[in-house]
């Protein structure tokens, strides 16, 4: 589907803009009229981690003029496998200010907005309405949906990426001319059934190859050029190298961009997600002990057996002393409850809480109303019992 071009031609380019896009001015389908309007655009990236890294990169060395970046977060050591706009002198720095200073560093002629702050329902509209498109770097579903709907109810396209493992998908969203993300995915899976990047892990290089597919897109809608990925979704398996598309049909019952919306203004997207589901918040009230409660329990020999419910290659990275792996998916599917003695307590814990949560209602719904599970998970441990293992 061809579209027309998102913004107007700036007045004209400077001697030094034209050196610098000589190499895009040469190419035809975008020419002196097409480097014009990358100079004219204003676009914001939502997220400068995995997918914010290399789509900030390359957008600035394309010329486009205005750059914004929601970010609230700071650089970490696990960062740098992927989020290749930060080094190791940014650690413990504004994730913001440092892709800010990375995005000058390539292309001073570009403006950077930094909006360093949570992105959410009481900011969305007034930061969206800045930029003429969004880039959306997000990694959680809550923020996902937040993004649609304000895009949908701005009026406003943007194009959406998502990676894990060796896995990455990318699409062109714009309800004007095709489907929202609601019409591909009308609900949010079940919490903590779709472990995210900390969870489950990304291959670093996957960022690179999805974040630039987004910003292809981007130029394209920018510019007006070429056959945007509106009603496709781009899927990438990286060990097969291979790409391969689905049609995304635009949804008429869609509760946000259907014939008859059901989602007229922003909601509670934290609830609509949720992030821990009802069943494993009410298991976990009475439920939650801290690291420090657990490191009084094995240093008195209570009767005690401490389950990590991560995956292997998590607890090979780091675990708390005396814990046994039994991963989440063996309680969801019945077969750890088997496993379990009936003499001593049951402890579980996971990376930060929220799979064994999960799992505790799993037991508590089978007869262990003894059990519990570690507010924090091994972070809380490492953080408060053991700092100088490695977290990731």
């Amino acid at each position: 589907m061809s579209l027309p071009p998102l913004v107007e031609p700036a007045a004209e380019l400077t001697v030094d803009e034209v050196r610098r896009y000589s190499r895009h001015l040469i190419i035809p389908d975008v020419g002196m009229a097409g480097q014009k309007r990358l100079k004219n655009a204003k676009v914001l990236a939502v997220g400068a981690g995995g997918l914010g890294s290399p789509a900030l990169m390359y957008l600035a060395a394309a010329g486009v003029g205005t750059l914004g970046i929601v970010e609230f977060d700071e650089v970490d050591e696990s960062n740098l496998q992927r989020q290749i706009i930060h080094s190791q002198s940014d650690i413990g720095r504004s994730k913001a200010e440092s892709a800010k200073d990375s995005v000058l560093g390539i292309n001073p002629y570009v403006q950077v907005n930094l909006h360093q702050e949570r992105l959410d329902s009481s900011n969305v509209m007034e930061i969206f309405a800045q930029y003429d498109l969004i880039v959306d770097g997000t990694d959680n579903f809550a923020t996902r949906y937040l993004v649609n709907d304000a895009c949908v109810l701005l009026n406003k396209p943007y194009v959406w990426g998502s990676i894990y493992r060796f896995d990455g998908q990318a699409s062109v969203f714009w309800s004007e001319h095709g489907p929202c993300y609601r019409c591909l995915y009308p609900e949010p899976p079940p919490p903590g059934m779709v472990p995210s990047c900390a969870e489950g892990g990304v291959l670093g290089v996957l960022c690179a190859s999805v974040g630039s597919i987004q910003v292809t897109e981007a130029i394209k809608l920018l510019a007006g050029v070429g056959d945007p990925l509106v009603g496709r979704l781009m899927i990438y398996d990286a060990l097969e190298m291979n790409y391969r598309q689905v049609k995304v049909r635009k949804d008429p019952n869609c509760a946000v961009c259907g014939e008859n919306p059901t989602v007229t203004e922003l909601i509670d997207y934290e609830a609509f997600c949720g992030v821990v589901s009802d069943e494993a918040q009410a298991a976990a009230q009475d439920s939650t002990i801290t690291p420090g409660q657990l490191k009084e329990w094995i240093d008195g020999d209570e009767k005690i057996d401490i389950i990590d419910v991560r995956e292997p290659n998590e607890y090979e990275i780091v675990s708390i002393p005396g814990a046994r792996l039994i991963p989440k998916n063996e309680f969801l599917m019945g077969t750890a409850l088997s496993e379990l003695p009936q003499d001593r307590r049951i402890v579980l814990h996971c990376k930060t809480g929220v799979r064994s949560a999960e799992v505790l209602a799993v037991l508590k719904n089978a007869g262990f109303a003894d059990a519990v599970h570690v507010g924090g998970g091994v972070i809380g441990w490492v953080n408060q019992i053991e700092p100088e293992k490695p977290v990731y």
